[in-house]
């Protein structure tokens, strides 16, 4: 007798702060910050092109479920609120939003191990199974200068270089993954993260570095591909987790 899959439940406005919310405080539990500085982004239901994101200037460690604010896809707030908003922080993420009906949530991160990958030329190399997961997924923007909300050129250029892929490395600049949930985009955000660190470690050492054969990096790559989790575990135990320490997120 086989199982039936377990239906996700309907995610609400509440429920997506909430999960927004938490994924603000893990950005900052693990040290994926630059201060006030990036932005988080969810779909609300109902097909009305509005998102939740961070008030500007607040820490990610500040955030709450009721301090998120609801733009629409130009960034302009549609909900009465005393926090500023910065529409220009928020260009890639409608961009992305506008055109990738299946990325519900966008994750922009400014980390140092990001960063310095994002200078290279090389994109992530397959030197750990956590880096061979993104081997052929993650896609590349040229940099452009400081995303503007007055260069629509650039926006089509995102989308374009983006293409089906969940990750994008934003040369110059910093990380970015989306998923159809805030738990699979942080999920594939975490571990993009981790590629990077290990990517530098590995440089750092000043020795040759093994790169696997093409037939082995396939092999594992189909076996990340056939893991329907997708972050899920992961999530709900984070989730626990700061309903232990901060579970202030939810208000």
């Amino acid at each position: 007798m086989s199982l039936a899959t377990p239906v996700a439940p309907v995610q609400t406005e509440q429920s997506l702060r909430e999960e927004l919310a938490a994924a603000y405080r893990l950005i900052a539990h693990f040290g994926m910050t630059d201060l006030v500085y990036t932005h988080l982004s969810v779909r609300l239901p109902g097909g009305r092109h509005e998102y939740l994101v961070n008030p500007y200037g607040f820490l990610f460690e500040e955030i709450t479920a009721s301090s998120l604010v609801i733009v629409d896809a130009d960034g302009r707030p549609r909900q009465k609120t005393s926090h500023p908003i910065n529409p220009a922080g928020f260009v890639i993420h409608s961009a992305i939003h506008g055109n990738r009906p299946d990325a519900a949530c966008v994750m922009h991160t400014h980390t140092v191990p990001g960063m310095v990958v994002a200078a290279q030329d090389r994109k992530i190399l397959p030197l750990n199974q956590i880096n061979i997961e993104f081997y052929g997924n993650v896609s590349f923007h040229a940099y452009e200068g400081i995303a503007a909300d007055d260069n629509l050129s650039e926006r089509e250029r995102l989308v374009r270089d983006l293409g089906t892929n969940n990750a994008l490395i934003l040369q110059n600049h910093g990380l970015l993954t989306v998923g159809s949930t805030v738990a699979q985009a942080f999920y594939r955000m975490y571990y993009l993260e981790q590629a990077c660190r290990i990517q530098i470690a590995a440089q750092a050492t000043g020795v040759p570095l093994h790169i696997p054969s093409e037939e082995k990096i396939m092999r594992a790559k189909a076996q990340f591909d056939g893991d329907p989790d997708e972050g899920r575990l992961i999530w709900q135990a984070l989730r626990r987790k700061l309903d232990r320490e901060q579970p202030d997120y939810k208000n």
